[in-house]
């Protein structure tokens, strides 16, 4: 029963709470506080600061939080679950309907105009992680981890996630 609590304590803010994480802090505080009596107010306030002073998503941190408080491990993966379920929920839907009009010709424009604008947003984000490595690691670094990551992808063909690794544990043992 403790579950079945802990994902509607979570999943309505969720429903209800337009635009994420700030605008559900109070709906979720009204169902951990007033509704569920899980905490007091002083107790959700010190847990919102601690959380805020995490990095991520508010609503899956309290999330976590309060279902780990309140029923361990599992608890804590249901209170997620319910904070992210309604919009896993609505892009099922709304794929599942894109995917019917696949063929129509205002889907196939969309399509179109949407691919060029994710491609620059990525090349955006790209040039921005360069110049953050190229000024706090130095030239040389950087230019070592394009190299090793563009021959290991383009000529061994190495999965990137082990590319990523590998950046990992090379900043840490040669720039920590």
């Amino acid at each position: 029963m403790i579950y079945w609590k802990i994902f509607i304590a979570f999943f309505i803010p969720g429903v209800v709470g337009y635009g994420g994480g700030p605008a559900s802090i109070p709906l979720v505080e009204n169902e951990v506080v007033e509704r569920f009596n899980w905490m007091t107010v002083n107790d959700f306030s010190e847990m919102l600061a601690m959380a805020n002073a995490l990095p991520g998503p508010i609503a899956t941190k309290m999330a976590g939080f309060i279902g780990y408080q309140q029923a361990g491990i599992l608890g804590s993966f249901v209170g997620v679950f319910a904070t992210v379920a309604p919009s896993l929920i609505l892009m099922i839907g709304l794929l599942s309907l894109l995917y019917k009009f696949k063929d129509s010709p205002r889907v196939k424009t969309m399509t179109a105009l949407i691919r060029p604008t994710i491609a620059i947003l990525l090349g955006v984000m790209a040039f921005q992680f360069f110049r953050n490595s190229y000024f706090s690691a130095g030239a040389m670094q950087t230019v070592i981890l394009i190299v090793v990551s563009f021959f290991l992808l383009e000529k061994i063909k190495v999965h990137p996630a082990f590319v990523i690794l590998g950046s990992l544990v090379y900043g840490a043992i040669f720039l920590g």
